[in-house]
C-alpha cells in the first residue's frame, strides 16, 4: 500500500494510494477521495514523539565515488540531518545564488517501523516499515574534502525532498524481492541523466541498519538515506527534477532562488 500525507482545506491529512486518486483514511474526511493536484504533497512520514534521526550515506555505490574522483569508503560514511531539510512532492527546493555547482542525488530511503538495536543483517528487515524516494541536493561550491560533507553541502533547509509515497516494506518484498532490487532514474526537464539500479550499494539496507544499531537506538520514523550512482549534472532555478524508484515512486521537485 502506498500511504501520503497531505495538505487540504487547511489541515493536515494521511491518505493512501486508490485507483489513481488519494484516499483520505482519518476522521472527518475518511473515504474522501482526492485528485493528486488538489492537495500539497509533505514528507510522507508521521510525527513521532522524539527528535527524528535522519542518517545519510555518502559514497554509497562506487560508480558515484569514482565520478567525483574519491576512493570508495571501507566503512559507511555518514552525516547527519536535520528535519527542517525534508519538504514533499512537488515542492520548491532553494538554490542559493552564489553558487555555480548543485545538483540532485536520488536515493532510496529506509523507514525504520520498529526500535532496532543490535540487529543482525538478517534480522534487519524486520525492523523497517517501509520505502521512500529522497533527493539529496548536495552544493559542490562548498564541498572541502572528500571526508564529506561540510554542512552547507548537504544540511540545509528545504535541500532533501520526500516522497510522494510511503510504501510498505512488504510490497516492495512481496514485489521486487526486496529494495535490493529496484532501478534508479533521474530527469532534469524530461531528459534522463541519471540511471542506476540498488544492488550496486557498496552497503546494502540490512548491513547498514546492522552497522548503525551496533552503537546507536534506531526507532520508529527514523531514516536511512542510502546513496546516489552516478550520472550527478549541475541544475539551475525552474530545472525540474524527477527522481524515480522502481516500485517506490516518482518524486518531483522545482528548483526556486
Amino acid at each position: 500500500m502506498k500511504h501520503a500525507r497531505i495538505a487540504w482545506a487547511g489541515a493536515v491529512h494521511e491518505a493512501v494510494e486508490s485507483d489513481g486518486e488519494l484516499l483520505l483514511t482519518r476522521s472527518p474526511w475518511a473515504g474522501k477521495r482526492l485528485k493528486f493536484d488538489e492537495v500539497v504533497w509533505l514528507p510522507p512520514l508521521a510525527p513521532v514523539p522524539q527528535a527524528r534521526t535522519i542518517l545519510a550515506l555518502g559514497l554509497n555505490y562506487a560508480d558515484h565515488a569514482k565520478e567525483l574522483a574519491f576512493k570508495a569508503p571501507e566503512e559507511p560514511l555518514v552525516f547527519v540531518k536535520g528535519e527542517a531539510a525534508l519538504i514533499g512532492h512537488k515542492a520548491l527546493t532553494r538554490r542559493p545564488k552564489d553558487v555555480t555547482h548543485m545538483h540532485y542525488e536520488c536515493e532510496l530511503a529506509v523507514v525504520i517501523g520498529r526500535t532496532a538495536k543490535l540487529v543482525k543483517k538478517e534480522n534487519a528487515y524486520n525492523h523497517v516499515a517501509g520505502y521512500t524516494v529522497a533527493n539529496d541536493y548536495a552544493i559542490r561550491d562548498y564541498l572541502e574534502n572528500w571526508y564529506r560533507p561540510n554542512f552547507r553541502v548537504k544540511n540545509r533547509d528545504t535541500c532533501t525532498p520526500i516522497g510522494p509515497w510511503l510504501v510498505d516494506a512488504k510490497d516492495i518484498q512481496d514485489a521486487y524481492g526486496g529494495p535490493m532490487n529496484l532501478n534508479l532514474q533521474t530527469t532534469v526537464n524530461g531528459k534522463v541523466t541519471q540511471s542506476g539500479h540498488t544492488r550496486d550499494m557498496i552497503f546494502d539496507v540490512p548491513t547498514l541498519i546492522e552497522y548503525f544499531s551496533a552503537f546507536m537506538t534506531l526507532h520508529p520514523g527514523d531514516l536511512i538515506l542510502t546513496g546516489t550512482p552516478d550520472g550527478v549534472v549541475n541544475c539551475e532555478v525552474g530545472d525540474v527534477i524527477v527522481t524515480s524508484i522502481e516500485g517506490v515512486g516518482d518524486l518531483i521537485n522545482t528548483l526556486g532562488e
